[in-house]
């Protein structure tokens, strides 16, 4: 054979092969890409806050969750539970207020990890009152639950229900909260009729309201004696706040 059609035909192996290798890559690659699982969205301070301007939800900015500094608790005021849920005895030297969403889940992983460590190491030295601060555009779940919540409350039983809603948060829709609240042995026909009926719909609004005027932006939000503190807080960041405020109670 001559020597150019020797050297052609090497040439043209050579750019096949190339080719090959560059396909074979670029298909690995996207198998590997689509395989790869995605990150979580966080939230940076642990919350879920409003969209600007109350529009409806984008998604959020992905961030991982920074390890808590010293917490910045600012005094508010005196906040308003006239009416709320509590636990806890009134004249407690700590009183918690919480403004969350039951479909929030910041909220829940609060219930999961540092409220029952707050019932536990303070006891009746805090009283813990709930009020509701629905996030519609970003859970569209959350008003009806709210409602949910109030027409248990009627019926003595709001903090059973709570707790029963954020361990079954896939089942918030309006079946799932009739069926929690079939299971907590409350009066069905009265709660029925109550959740049907949107009876407690504008208090849900007037809490929101009243929220908002006092500096919330988000879930879940707590005023701690009237010091304000966003997004679910590990133990530590809350039982330092608590132990300030136990400290000038002492004195």
């Amino acid at each position: 054979m001559k020597p150019y059609l020797i050297s052609a035909g090497v040439a043209v192996g050579t750019v096949a092969l190339s080719l090959a290798f560059f396909f074979a890559g670029f298909l690995v690659r996207g198998a590997v890409d689509q395989s790869r699982p995605v990150a979580p969205v966080a939230q940076v301070g642990g919350q879920t806050t409003l969209p600007a301007g109350q529009a409806a939800a984008s998604a959020p900015a992905v961030s991982s969750p920074a390890a808590a500094p010293a917490p910045n608790a600012p005094f508010v005021g005196q906040i308003n539970v006239d009416g709320y849920p509590a636990r806890g005895p009134e004249n407690a030297a700590i009183t918690i207020v919480e403004f969350a969403d039951f479909q929030c889940p910041f909220c829940k992983t609060f219930f999961d990890q540092t409220q029952p460590l707050v019932f536990a190491t303070y006891g009746d030295k805090v009283r813990y009152v709930f009020r509701d601060f629905p996030i519609p555009q970003l859970h569209p779940q959350a008003e009806k639950a709210a409602e949910g919540g109030r027409c248990a409350f009627e019926q003595g039983k709001f903090w059973e229900y709570h707790d029963r809603l954020f361990q079954n948060q896939g089942a918030l829709d309006v079946p799932g909260l009739k069926a929690s609240a079939l299971a907590l042995g409350l009066n069905t026909t009265a709660f029925n009729s109550c959740l049907d009926s949107g009876k407690y719909a504008s208090a849900i609004q007037t809490s929101y309201k009243e929220g908002v005027s006092y500096g919330v932006g988000g879930t879940p939000t707590f005023f701690i004696n009237g010091r304000k503190l966003v997004g679910a807080q590990p133990f530590s960041v809350v039982q330092q706040v608590i132990d300030e405020e136990l400290a000038k109670a002492a004195h």
